[in-house]
């Protein structure tokens, strides 16, 4: 029982090492980013990405909620282009998403605005190059970190990698069409 009891506590006073380390050393902007090469001209993957309604074909967020209320507002692939988001699900949460820079065929600058379950703001950029006749994607998204938020990077680096290759996944068959 003592080996036990040593065990769990050498574990407990690891995390809380953990906890102060991360909160000392992370920084508090939080950046991710990857890439994916998708078999299809700029002008064809653009056409998934130009607009909130375009890119909600391929957004790993929205499969949080299949009852999430959804509204649009502005002129769908300008810049005011917005979709806000209601879930009852804390996973979905509420918030907002609009285009706030729209380069044809080349880049998107998005900002969110997040309501529940934490509040928060994020920019979001989605970049698009030539390679060959392919189009490397790169998705980015940048936000400030609460102090107590640096202890969950490595889960939230873990859950956007996820997500991100969910919706790479999903821009790809749409693309590759």
């Amino acid at each position: 029982m003592k080996t036990f009891l040593k065990i769990i506590g050498g574990l407990v006073l690891l995390f809380v090492m953990y906890g102060v380390v991360a909160m000392l050393t992370f920084s508090n902007e939080y950046h991710y980013e990857k890439s994916m090469v998708i078999n299809a001209p700029k002008e064809k993957v653009w056409q998934h990405i130009s607009s909130m309604k375009a890119f909600n074909q391929w957004n790993p967020w929205m499969d949080l909620d299949k009852n999430m209320q959804v509204t649009y507002t502005g002129t769908s692939g300008e810049a005011g282009d917005k979709y806000c988001w209601d879930s009852k699900n804390d996973d979905a949460g509420a918030g907002c998403q609009e285009i706030k820079e729209n380069v044809a065929n080349e880049r998107q600058r998005t900002e969110m605005i997040f309501k529940r379950p934490f509040e928060g703001q994020a920019l979001s950029d989605i970049v698009l190059t030539s390679e060959g006749n392919a189009t490397k994607v790169t998705w980015s998204m940048d936000t400030k970190q609460e102090t107590w938020m640096k202890i969950m990077r490595p889960m939230m680096d873990y859950q956007m990698g996820k997500s991100y290759d969910e919706g790479f996944k999903k821009l790809k068959a749409l693309a590759e069409k």
